[in-house]
């Protein structure tokens, strides 16, 4: 069934005043299609699978009736009676938020989460005298609802059910959580109420349909522009060069250094390395802020952060593109093509939420243009070209040189770049993102790299375009020197022939055989500087051709 929805008042969807009323409280005036539709079909105890844009409001379309009905029967109220299913943390804290922000006073609500132990949820439950909402993430819940012991009442009042919400699932499909939530849906009574949201239906939806829903309402939710993506986000497209990448993107923050930016990245190694060099690079910006997925202990005081802030920049991976509703970002950068169409939709739905204007920039590479029609053919979504900024600083010598001075930062460029190659591979797309059809070097130069490190996938490749960094490598190799000469020189030159474990003894205490592992990294950091300085100055002499300098200073057959 679709609906084309216009916008009406509050008061027509059958919610009480006390409800309305606190709505209006958060300067919800008027409610979006999807919670227009979907409000009066929760209220009237129907199933419902409901799909509508990103951005839309589905996470309101669900929280009031399930206040509404709650509230409406305080006096019978037991501890988990409704349970919403996320599929990220960052989008169950939202979520929980949303309901402390409605200040129902008699209404608990508790969030699950990872991050710490089980028992810790149980006693919180406890504590609270059993929390009439639960919001939690798959693992979470699973694990809670299933750890069956004596002290565990959130386990037992699961039959107390009447509300199942699944949040984004057509995410939670994607994430592979089918099996957690078949042991969820397993311990929950048959005769409840269950809404599905979702921004795509796929076929796997369906059958999540058929085994958690009971003859349901199926909803497609469209605006009067039937689009994917909300009406007032401008979507444009920047064609770089692989070697300009990063110092385009420095110059875009740089020149939007008052606004609050998403940077969508694919990677959690590229956030971590980006994170580092930007804070070098432009440590005059208001705030910058990175989350991902391996990020643990504090991605909810990070998302917490960007939220209330008015500018800064978050570096992120996909983690944070779908459902999160952060306030008024106004710009979405996708650095990286994302992995799907689907996905380059959420993301862009970062911005231009609930009615607010906003703007979503893709850099592509040369090779990557035919992107932008399929996504038109694909994707209903028209890209308008936009100019890289004017006058661009390339900053490669700049990182190269905080490489060069800082083994961790050399580290952590070496990881981001083979990370996103190995994440190219698995583009859902590999007829229009072809890893063969990637310029190694000039991408390698893009990352900044000293050199370009092993890997199978640069086997036989051609590496044109890829500078040695004779300068930087030559400087840093003085500045060794220099050191080693303050220090009074080398005393001793271990015999290379002997092997780390004949030189450090197993008598020697452990402050000794650090001092002593330091001396013999440092000394294979100086002999690697010095061959290298040596390849670079046999080359430029001709001395070696092209071909042999390659062989030997780039990674071709290994």
């Amino acid at each position: 069934m679709i609906f084309e929805a216009d916008l009406q008042s509050w008061d027509k969807l059958g919610l009480s005043e006390a409800t309305t009323e606190r709505v209006r409280s958060l300067g919800f005036t008027a409610p979006t299609p999807v919670q227009a539709v979907c409000i009066p079909l929760l209220l009237r105890n129907k199933d419902v699978s409901a799909e509508a844009a990103t951005g839309s409001g589905k996470t309101l379309a669900f929280v009031l009736p399930i206040c509404e009905i709650l509230m409406g029967n305080s006096e019978k109220l037991k501890p988990l009676a409704a349970l919403i299913v996320s599929p990220t943390r960052e989008l169950a804290q939202q979520t929980h938020q949303l309901f402390k922000s409605l200040k129902f006073p008699n209404l608990r609500v508790q969030l699950i989460t990872g991050g710490h132990s089980i028992q810790k949820d149980v006693e919180k439950f406890e504590k609270m005298k059993g929390a009439h909402v639960v919001v939690g993430t798959p693992g979470r819940l699973a694990d809670v609802l299933s750890a069956r012991n004596a002290n565990n009442n959130l386990c037992r009042y699961s039959r107390n059910l009447e509300i199942l919400i699944l949040d984004e699932a057509d995410r939670l499909l994607e994430l592979h959580f089918e099996i957690l939530l078949g042991n969820i849906l397993a311990v929950l009574p048959k005769q409840r109420r269950t809404g599905l949201f979702s921004a795509t239906q796929t076929k796997q939806l369906d059958d999540l349909k058929r085994a958690g829903l009971r003859n349901p309402v199926t909803v497609s939710v469209k605006e009067k522009h039937n689009l994917k993506t909300p009406v007032q986000l401008q979507n444009f497209v920047t064609q770089v060069e692989p070697e300009a990448k990063l110092s385009v993107l420095v110059a875009f923050l740089k020149q939007h250094r008052t606004e609050k930016i998403m940077v969508f990245l694919s990677t959690c190694a590229t956030v971590q390395y980006f994170h580092t060099i930007i804070k070098h690079l432009f440590p005059d910006l208001s705030m910058l802020l990175a989350l991902h997925g391996k990020l643990r202990s504090n991605r909810s005081k990070v998302f917490a952060k960007f939220s209330g802030t008015k500018s800064g920049v978050l570096l992120c991976t996909d983690v944070m593109a779908r459902g999160v509703d952060i306030p008024k970002v106004d710009w979405v950068v996708q650095y990286d093509p994302p992995l799907s169409g689907s996905v380059f939709v959420h993301r862009c739905g970062r911005t231009a939420r609930m009615g607010n204007e906003g703007s979503a920039v893709v850099f592509l590479m040369p090779n990557e243009m035919s992107y932008t029609k399929f996504l038109t053919l694909n994707q209903t979504i028209k890209l308008d070209p936009m100019q890289a900024p004017e006058n661009v600083e390339d900053v490669t010598d700049v990182i190269r040189h905080l490489e060069a001075d800082n083994e961790s930062i050399y580290i952590e460029a070496m990881r981001a770049f083979v990370s996103y190659i190995q994440s190219y591979r698995k583009h859902e797309c590999n007829l229009l993102f072809r890893v063969e059809e990637l310029e190694f070097g000039r991408l390698a130069m893009g990352y900044a790299l000293l050199k370009i490190p092993y890997m199978p996938e640069l086997k036989g490749k051609k590496l044109s375009g890829f500078k040695p960094p004779i300068g930087i490598i030559s400087h840093h190799l003085e500045a060794k020197r220099a050191a080693k000469n303050a220090r009074g020189g080398s005393k001793r030159r271990y015999k290379k022939k002997r092997k780390n474990s004949d030189i450090i003894s197993t008598d020697m205490n452990p402050s000794a055989k650090r001092r002593l592992k330091a001396q013999l990294k440092e000394e294979r950091e100086l002999d690697e500087l010095i061959m290298d300085e040596k390849l670079i100055k046999k080359e430029k002499l001709h001395k070696i051709t092209k071909e042999q300098f390659e062989e030997r200073f780039l990674p071709m057959d290994k």
